[in-house]
């Protein structure tokens, strides 16, 4: 008996969940079957690879290595796969398209049709989690490409810049004193009124960081899932937060928000594209990179159409 690529997706799948009902819910097949699977490969490499304890499985020394390299192998076999798909034409067939979840409602609804309708053969699979998660199932060879905030270090993962995403001032309309933009600065925020997302949102750290706030100072209920919720509870006066453009452009000028722009160097995000570098779709990248960047960038004018950028602002002034 060989050591099968069955072997290494259950096994992959199980040193991520670290629980046998989940991964073999993952991998479409009954726990036992699963379990028998596991036995199996560490009869073949003659070591344990699994801690079997009630309620979850804890790695090996050697488990945690044999995990790291049944990824790599399952990735190169899913890129393999990829190259010869290739040959029926540029984004055609399967893709999964990973999204973190501060960009997917904003840009998906003006990207999909768009790609359906220059790539009609394309079976596109959407999955929208958190970043890390994401960047987990891209080097894994479970999703093709991700839409994340850049900068993006890994050194198995090629990234491609799409468009610049400025972050600006969200507070309460009602009782709200704007403060001037040529003023107004991120260490302005105040740590007991800011809100945030909950924790694992790659948005929460960033805002954390422009606004040079540690952990400490922040109020304990802090932690919302979506940037709706966010937007929901500024308007209704429990906070104030830190919104990319990109969310702001559906919020009306009658809405109980008043949004600001801070004065340069404003803060701000990169929303790129991310992928394996050892994919053979990367001319397939470029041009879905494209079609986004392309709607991206209509949004955030439409934003700032409404809501200028400070040096815009200045040179309306002095020509006036």
């Amino acid at each position: 008996m060989m050591i099968t690529l069955r072997h290494l997706r259950y096994f992959e799948a199980l040193s991520r969940h670290r629980h046998f009902g989940r991964a073999a819910e993952e991998c479409s097949v009954t726990q036992p079957a699963l379990s028998m699977q596991m036995r199996e490969l560490e009869t073949l490499l003659a070591t344990p690879l699994i801690e079997r304890r009630r309620g979850d499985v804890q790695l090996t020394e050697v488990g945690h290595e044999v995990a790291r390299r049944a990824r790599d192998i399952l990735a190169t076999v899913f890129d393999l796969t990829e190259f010869t798909r290739r040959s029926s034409g540029p984004l055609a067939g399967p893709f999964v398209l990973g999204a973190a979840p501060s960009i997917a409602p904003y840009l998906l609804p003006g990207a999909l049709p768009r790609i359906r309708q220059e790539f009609p053969a394309l079976e596109l699979v959407v999955r929208e989690t958190l970043t890390a998660s994401l960047i987990s199932e891209l080097v894994a060879g479970r999703i093709d490409a991700v839409l994340v905030s850049l900068p993006l270090e890994h050194p198995d993962v090629e990234t491609l810049p799409l468009f610049e995403d400025h972050l600006l001032y969200a507070a309460p309309a009602q009782g709200h004193t704007p403060v001037p933009a040529h003023m107004l600065t991120p260490n302005l925020v105040a740590a007991d009124r800011l809100l945030l997302l909950e924790e694992g949102h790659c948005l929460r750290e960033q805002l954390l960081s422009v606004c040079s706030m540690p952990q400490a100072l922040l109020r304990n209920q802090n932690g919302a899932s979506s940037l709706s919720t966010l937007v929901q509870l500024v308007a209704n006066g429990y906070g104030v937060t830190l919104l990319p453009e990109l969310a702001t452009v559906e919020i009306g000028d009658e809405s109980r928000i008043a949004l600001s722009r801070f004065r340069d160097p404003a803060p701000r995000r990169t929303i790129g594209l991310a992928w394996r570098r050892s994919s053979p779709r990367t001319q397939d990248f470029h041009a879905l990179g494209e079609i986004i960047a392309d709607v991206g960038q209509r949004l955030i004018e439409r934003c700032r159409r409404r809501l200028p950028l400070v040096e815009d602002m200045v040179e309306a002034r002095i020509a006036s």
